[in-house]
């Protein structure tokens, strides 16, 4: 299963790195974060609760305006 999730608040590589990071530690979770396209990309092993998605991200500082 595949979810596209976006991100506001992202500047830097330094974000995604973090974003990325948070995500991929999910169980089950494999994150490829876009800085150009403010979103994250993510394959899911199972299916997951997308609040931990969102506190996943928003922990971090950045805002989750979507997930598709």
């Amino acid at each position: 299963m595949n979810k596209t999730v976006k991100i506001e608040g992202m500047s830097c590589q330094h974000c995604v790195m973090r974003i990325n990071k948070a995500l991929n530690a999910l169980k089950g979770v494999q994150a490829t974060v876009s800085l150009e396209n403010k979103t994250a990309q993510l394959v899911l092993k199972k299916e997951i609760d997308e609040k931990l998605i969102r506190s996943a991200i928003e922990d971090l500082g950045y805002k989750v305006t979507e997930i598709l």
